[in-house]
């Protein structure tokens, strides 16, 4: 499986184009919580604004929006972004992996 990954403020946001699924992995204080992994219909990103939007049904009616973090966000005024070792969001995501 190849993961495109984007970092937002709050979440590591991995997308399996070729299951159309992805899931988020949530910054959440000292630990990592997977959620599922959902499908979606599209994902679109502006690269311009850095912005993205996942588009969860095929009407185009269910959308997710949210902002890659970048190195003096604008979005959260933070200055750097973390770091995820490949361990770590292999361990997140092996629990939650769906066949």
């Amino acid at each position: 499986m190849e993961t495109l990954v984007f970092e937002s403020c709050h979440s590591t946001w991995l997308f399996d184009a070729e299951r159309m699924r992805f899931q988020r992995i949530l910054k959440a204080g000292a630990g990592k919580v997977a959620t599922e992994w959902r499908t979606y219909h599209a994902l679109i990103a502006d690269p311009a604004s850095e912005s993205f939007t996942v588009v969860l049904n095929p009407e185009g009616s269910r959308l997710l929006r949210s902002w890659r973090h970048t190195r003096d966000c604008v979005q959260c005024g933070e200055h750097v972004t973390t770091e995820l070792a490949v361990g770590e969001l292999a361990g997140a995501t092996d629990r939650r992996r769906t066949a």
